[in-house]
């Protein structure tokens, strides 16, 4: 299954740089996109460098989820995909 990374998560005072929101497609509540909670998720970058992490849990009550990387991301990943599996 493959998601759309939106964002970093972050405040108005601060920015986490290994926390990112994504959005599944065909996701539409919060309902929906809790089996996907704890699931592993991986980054792939252009250079074909592997990021790992996992599904923290649901944003919001659109479906959107947290995903907590093991390392900082770049912004670079912002409007990347990410396989969730």
């Amino acid at each position: 299954m493959e998601a759309l990374i939106t964002n970093f998560r972050g405040g108005k005072h601060t920015k986490y740089d290994n926390h990112m929101i994504c959005i599944v497609d065909g996701i539409a509540s919060r309902e929906e996109a809790q089996p996907l909670v704890k699931k592993s998720v991986i980054w792939t970058s252009p250079a074909g460098k592997e990021i790992k992490g996992y599904v923290g849990n649901v944003h919001g009550n659109k479906g959107a989820l947290r995903l907590i990387f093991e390392k900082g991301m770049p912004g670079q990943a912002i409007g990347a995909k990410v396989k969730i599996g």
